[in-house]
């Protein structure tokens, strides 16, 4: 019977909690919805009309919920325990013989339902959704048309460097591949000319390309082919019905081309970051994402520790307005110093989980400091 009234106590804590985390997530959410909706309103254009542009933030909802979730469980653990502490709540509670450390592990406790939920989202339903919304969008902004910069995505593949215009949904069906290969130094003759020396034996564009399955692997089928080849002293041309193309990309690769790293699932930069490695290419901008991603926990467990110990402690007697100031405060420093760490490891070569790990790191010991001033 004991151990009734801390459950009621967790319950209640509970409720108030996520309800607030519920409100804070619904108004940030709306904002965002409404400015990204406006933006692809702004780029509709010929097949990519309002409707296309609507279902394709919709689609995107779930991403954009992931990427909110640590800020969420921040704004709203500081908003319902500061509601709390306003009402005198906490220090009825804490007469009746509860301790400060024991009500933190009853506001840590919905902040794990939100870490579920955000493992879930960004494995299984954002990334899928992700993709099919920026290949739709693709497919109906470049389609068949030729090289387009603003649109698909470069990468390189041994010696060819290669640009997908866009990606159909499930990563089989490529439209607009435009291929350059390098030439090798037995490709190239001693005699060359200017045009050998550019390091390029052939360009081709296929105005599609589907994933032909086999056993042992499988290859792309490219359609309506032009081929440019240099040779040593002349260029020639070619036009080809189908050409087979073989080459270690598979569509599950494929799929994840359009999509930002920030974006993908956390197995998925996994297995293209080891793609990247086996090519020869650096990885670290995919290993950093997936750190992000499969670390994203520790950084809400730390963003909650944090914001009830400003509750406990110097944000007690604030007012709700301070209270949502700081929440904003802290989320917008957060981020900045991942966004400063993020680039500042790729150029300095930092291990992408040091560059993950310090901020989680540095706002957890905070919250920990300031807990242990609380009297």
């Amino acid at each position: 019977m004991a151990n009734k009234p801390m459950t009621l106590i967790d319950t209640y804590i509970r409720k108030r909690v996520l309800l607030a985390m519920l409100v804070v997530i619904s108004l940030v959410l709306s904002i965002d919805v409404v400015f990204t909706l406006v933006e692809e309103l702004g780029d509709s254009e010929n097949a990519y009309t309002s409707s296309q542009a609507l279902l394709y933030v919709l689609k995107t909802l779930p991403s954009r919920i992931f990427q909110l979730l640590p800020f969420t469980a921040l704004g709203g653990s500081l908003i319902g325990l500061g509601i709390m502490a306003s009402h005198n709540e906490l220090i009825v509670i804490q007469s009746a013989g509860v301790s400060t450390w024991r009500l933190v592990w009853a506001v840590i406790k919905p902040a794990f339902i939100v870490m579920f939920a955000g493992l879930i989202l960004g494995e299984y339903v954002a990334p899928s959704l992700q993709q099919s919304a920026q290949s739709s969008k693709a497919v109906l902004r470049s389609g068949v048309q030729t090289i387009d910069a603003g649109q698909g995505s470069w990468r390189r593949i041994g010696n060819e460097f290669l640009h997908v215009n866009a990606i159909a949904p499930g990563g089989e069906t490529l439209y607009g591949v435009s291929r350059y290969r390098l030439a090798t130094a037995t490709a190239v003759p001693a005699d060359s000319k200017p045009a050998a020396t550019l390091g390029l034996s052939h360009i081709s564009f296929a105005q599609s390309a589907a994933y032909i399955a086999e056993e042992e692997g499988g290859y792309w089928q490219l359609e309506n082919v032009s081929e440019t080849r240099f040779l040593s002293d002349s260029v020639e041309t070619a036009q080809r019905a189908s050409e087979n193309w073989y080459v270690d990309l598979s569509p599950e690769l494929l799929a994840v081309l359009l999509v930002a790293p920030d974006r993908q699932s956390i197995s998925g930069l996994y297995n293209f970051a080891r793609f990247f490695e086996s090519q020869g290419l650096d990885a670290d901008r995919y290993m950093l994402s997936f750190w992000g991603k499969l670390l994203q926990p520790l950084a809400t467990l730390a963003l909650v520790l944090l914001a009830v110990s400003f509750v406990f402690g110097p944000l007690r007697e604030a007012t709700m307005g301070f209270r949502v100031f700081v929440a904003i405060g802290v989320g917008l420093l957060f981020t900045i110093v991942q966004q400063l760490l993020e680039p500042a490891s790729l150029l300095l070569g930092i291990d992408p989980l040091f560059a993950v790990l310090l901020p989680i790191v540095s706002c957890a010991a905070l919250g920990v400091v300031s807990m242990l001033r609380v009297r």
